[in-house]
């Protein structure tokens, strides 16, 4: 390198032992850039690691904001902004700021691998990855990484892996718990033939696990219906259930997914239940010529109430998103991702207070958790990476003039079968 600016001469042996210092430093810094960065401790005495220094804890979104759930991503990452910005105002965490760095994958795996790739060695922990067919690709790097991760992802398949956390309920529980909604309430009953429209992929397969389960053990039997993200008409579906002669119709798809299905079962006069699971609905929904379908005939069971909840933290969340982000429309997307952003913001806490913040010690404060409430739905319990953090869900129904477009139905719950459902799956 040349210098163009005067120095002092040094001698020979004092230049060698510069040049020494130098070298050792450099394979210093290679070594810890392909371990995953520095852990040294900080200033404050903190021991750090990958996205965090002195003024800083930076966090990763690896999100769809083009893609099939591009209204819940954007949702998804206003929210998390918006406790990150809160969060900031209140001084942050361990006296650091968060940061959140965010990369669009548009629902494609490939572009998801790259995103993490770009940003993973960046980041301390993941509040959100949109997608089971996301988080499935990047299991073994998250796992060696020891890179906390919230997926917006529900899938069982996710569970047992100590680095990522599914919050709330499993795809399967939800089914278990739409089978049991229709069978108290008489909308179906012994002998009857139930359709389930789903997903290919493990968001589908789970899902549909759990409904043949259910209606096994209620003397039901179910019919699936196999579809792409891509497919936006289920006029032929439509068709095949009704031929089928069903009496009911469950659902894990995405939004426009359960538009179609209930615009084009009510036009072609099938006019049975439908029941979908959290990601199947937006409150967009109700601008959509389907509205008054979904109205009708549709509920959803989630494990997080209706933003519409009385519940106090969700109203000043609600109030809170309103006023920065004025004209948003404030939906399940919003309170997932609080959610996530606030427990995670927990874990940081608590690995701040135990002295280390490297990436390992934070799954290790978020795993000693075991009664995580946020006051935005039920208690989790996050110690048990086999089992699922909850097992209650709410039952909601589309309404046009509610916040959100839901209202709740039945509040949180336990359906009768988890348990044994669960026993048998080990």
């Amino acid at each position: 390198m040349n210098v163009t600016h005067p120095r002092p001469r040094t001698t020979r042996t004092a230049a060698l032992a510069a040049a020494l210092a130098a070298v050792l430093l450099a394979g210093t810094a290679c070594s810890s850039k392909a371990d995953g960065g520095s852990t040294d401790d900080g200033a404050d005495g903190v021991k750090a690691g990958p996205g965090v220094s002195d003024k800083a804890i930076k966090l990763g979104a690896l999100t769809d904001l083009t893609g099939p759930y591009a209204t819940l991503g954007k949702s998804i990452v206003q929210a998390q902004q918006m406790w990150a910005d809160e969060t900031n105002a209140a001084g942050g965490i361990c006296g650091r700021k968060v940061e959140i760095v965010v990369k669009d994958h548009g629902y494609d795996v490939q572009k998801a691998v790259t995103a993490y790739a770009d940003i993973s060695p960046d980041v301390v922990a993941l509040p959100q990855v949109i997608g089971s067919p996301v988080v499935a690709a990047l299991l073994d790097d998250v796992e060696r990484d020891h890179m906390l991760t919230f997926p917006q992802a529900w899938a069982a398949s996710l569970l047992g892996k100590d680095s990522v956390q599914v919050l709330g309920t499993t795809y399967d529980l939800d089914m278990i718990a739409a089978v049991d909604f229709l069978t108290r309430t008489k909308k179906v009953a012994k002998g009857d033939t139930i359709g389930h429209v789903y997903f290919e992929g493990d968001y589908g397969a789970n899902a549909l696990e759990g409904s043949t389960w259910a209606a096994e053990k209620a003397g039901m039997k179910v019919v699936g219906q196999k579809i792409k993200a891509t497919d936006t008409d289920l006029s032929a579906q439509v068709s095949a259930l009704s031929k089928a002669g069903v009496k009911a119709v469950l659902i894990s798809a995405g939004p426009a997914q359960t538009a179609s299905l209930a615009g084009v079962a009510a036009s072609k006069g099938l006019t049975v239940p439908i029941v979908s699971s959290a990601p199947g609905y937006a409150p967009q929904l109700m601008k959509t010529p389907a509205a008054k379908a979904l109205e009708t005939m549709v509920h959803v069971v989630s494990a997080a109430p209706a933003v519409s909840s009385d519940l106090p933290g969700v109203q000043k969340m609600v109030a809170s998103y309103g006023k920065k982000y004025p004209g948003s429309p404030v939906d399940s997307g919003v309170l997932s991702g609080y959610n996530a952003a606030q427990l995670i913001g927990a874990d940081l806490k608590k690995a701040c207070e135990g002295g280390s913040l490297t990436r390992e010690d934070v799954v290790k404060a978020h795993r000693s958790q075991h009664n995580a409430d946020t006051g935005l739905g039920t208690p989790q319990n996050f110690t048990d990476v086999s089992a699922p953090a909850s097992r209650s869900t709410y039952v909601l129904k589309p309404d046009a003039k509610a916040a959100g477009g839901l209202v709740g139905v039945e509040e949180a719950h336990q359906a009768p079968g988890v348990d044994a459902y669960l026993a048998e799956r080990g």
